[in-house]
């Protein structure tokens, strides 16, 4: 008697029994037939096939149990040990399925024309059926992935008089079948000797994937795009010397190191073929200007001492000038190719030009002249007389500006601006410290923000949004040199006629001809851009907390004079009017 009719025997032949006592005949059902007394719930195995009950290898499952009494029940899972990636396991269930129904029924209907053939055969009397006729041998079958990297097997048993599964029938059949890589020994040894042999799915075989190299790769030891954000402490001030804004290198340092490409390491497929791997690319070194790569060719070092930038390309290291006290006397004026580090005051009259970044740890004085071609750092402020010119190609951080000319091509930040003239093609931040702008004129392409515009004593304090600042500041320069040049050349003329004047004259010439240049360039390119910028002029915009009466607020030609003091404001040109909010 079966474990299902014993357990319905003991469940509901008899009614009387107390729950106890069918408990312990239930317990002595499942240890005679080898079922553990308790069966936990397991999580549903995701590489198992599931298979409908109209199945052919369901219907071959009922034949073969008919025929050998007791046997396993199908088990069909792509990965019992949980080893193959899930990706795998999902993309070769539905192919399996298929695979699985065809060949089931090319089987059952084998089994049933061998069947017939069998009873036609036992109705002769001439010495029976040959043994083609007495049944279907065990047939390996096996199930190979697309990539063919894993090979499964399942055996479907004989029926009639077949052969039962050999380990030679099973060789046979992989050789067959070209299976010849990655072959589970341990499986083709003991699966003839299994009770699960048959209706049980089986990783026989595992090939080898290709793993392909890594591309090369560069470390860097210095950073490609510097931050030029202000810290603000918890007394809203900002420390400029704290901006770490240049970065300085040793000669011989190491910049940057490679990291080399690996190469491709190719697989096998379970059929014994190779699969194929890329080898990884190689990317140069970015050497730059001053830089210098090492014997083997794996580290980008530093020629010279000196700053380390990255140009969108390379790496370049840009000597630096350190400077230990004042621009002055002892110093005289400084043009200089790289970045210059002026740890005292440039002073009155002197003039500071480099092609790279200034870091002025002082003051810049009164009368002085300042141009980077980089970022301007100046750590306690500038504080001018009119005559001061500061020009930055990049950004500005300075403690407070007064009473200077200031040209920067894109941000300008500060505590403070008195008296100021200020052309910006990005945004004046004056929003740490004191935060306030007071008197003279501000002129922004983009936004400028500050805590406090203009004073209680109503003193004229311009702003201007939109635009081109620099370069309306680059033509103003030149008008003025070419209205100075013409008044020198008047002068030259009135004089009487000598070498010497002529000699003047000639160079004066020159001069205005350069200039006169100079302002057509500039007066085609402003047109250009202005072109360019066509319906971007109400972008720029006025944010501060508190706007005293006598602020004036320009886009353009549109002029804006508050008559009361606004606080919170936002002002900014909507529809061709300027508006505060």
């Amino acid at each position: 008697m079966s474990i299902k009719d014993k357990l319905t025997t003991i469940l509901f032949g008899k009614k009387t029994e107390e729950p106890e006592e069918q408990e312990s005949r239930i317990q002595a059902a499942q240890a005679e037939e080898g079922v553990p007394e308790t069966l936990p719930f397991a999580a549903e195995d995701p590489a198992l096939l599931k298979l409908p009950g109209d199945h052919p290898l369901q219907q071959l499952y009922a034949l073969r149990r008919k025929e050998a009494g007791r046997l396993p029940a199908p088990r069909l899972s792509l990965d019992e040990e949980g080893v193959l990636p899930k990706e795998v396991v999902q993309k070769e269930k539905g192919r399996l399925q298929t695979a699985l129904r065809n060949v089931c029924s090319f089987r059952l209907k084998s089994t049933k024309n061998s069947g017939n053939k069998r009873k036609r055969e036992q109705k002769e009397e001439d010495g029976g059926a040959d043994d083609e006729h007495r049944g279907l041998d065990a047939f390996p079958w096996f199930f190979i992935s697309s990539d063919k990297l894993y090979a499964w097997a399942l055996v479907l048993p004989p029926t009639g008089q077949g052969k039962e599964l050999s380990r030679g029938l099973l060789l046979q059949a992989m050789e067959e079948q070209g299976i010849t890589y990655g072959v589970d020994r341990r499986i083709v040894d003991r699966l003839p000797h299994d009770e699960d042999r048959y209706f049980t799915l089986f990783l026989i075989a595992q090939g080898k994937p290709a793993f392909d190299g890594k591309n090369g790769n560069i470390v860097d030891y210095f950073p490609r795009t510097v931050e030029r954000v202000l810290e603000v402490d918890e007394y809203d001030q900002v420390n400029y010397a704290a901006l770490n804004l240049i970065h300085n290198v040793k000669e011989g340092q190491e910049i940057c190191r490679l990291i080399r490409p690996t190469e491709g390491e190719p697989g096998r497929t379970v059929l014994d073929q190779e699969i194929p791997a890329k080898s990884g690319k190689a990317v140069p070194l970015p050497k730059g200007r001053n830089t210098e790569l090492s014997e083997d060719g794996d580290v980008l070092l530093a020629l010279v001492s000196g700053h380390v930038e990255f140009t969108g390309r390379s790496f370049q290291v840009k000597p630096v000038l350190e400077i230990g006290g004042n621009v002055d006397f002892s110093t005289g004026n400084i043009k200089f190719l790289g970045d210059v580090n002026i740890k005292g005051d440039v002073l009155t009259g002197f003039t500071v030009r480099a092609m790279g970044s200034i870091w002025v740890g002082g003051v810049i004085e009164a009368g002085a002249t300042v141009e980077a071609g980089g970022d301007l750092t100046v750590v306690k402020g500038i504080l001018g007389d009119g005559t001061t010119t500061v020009r930055a190609q990049r950004c500005i951080f300075s403690k407070y500006i007064e009473n200077a000319t200031i040209y920067v091509r894109e941000n300008l930040q500060t505590d403070a601006i008195i008296n100021g003239s200020i052309y910006c093609d990005g945004e004046v931040l004056v929003r740490s410290g004191r935060g306030t702008i007071m008197g003279g004129r501000v002129w922004a392409a983009q936004k400028i923000s500050a805590a406090v515009v203009g004073s209680k004593s109503e003193c004229r304090t311009s702003i201007a949004l939109g635009g081109l600042p620099c370069t309306n500041f680059e033509r103003e320069l030149v008008r003025k040199e070419l209205k100075e040049l013409e008044m020198e050349l008047e002068k030259l003329e009135c004089q009487m006629d000598s070498p010497v004047k002529a000699s003047l004259l000639g160079k004066a010439r020159v001069k205005l001809n350069t200039a006169e240049l100079r302002l057509q360039q500039l007066e085609e390119d402003l047109q250009d851009i202005k072109e360019e910028l066509r319906g971007r002029e109400e972008e720029g915009r006025l944010e501060c907390s508190v706007a005293y009466a006598g602020t004036e607020i320009s886009f353009g030609d549109e002029l804006l004079r508050l008559r009361h003091e606004e606080r919170q404001c936002v002002a900014k040109m909507v529809c061709g009017e300027i508006i505060v909010m």
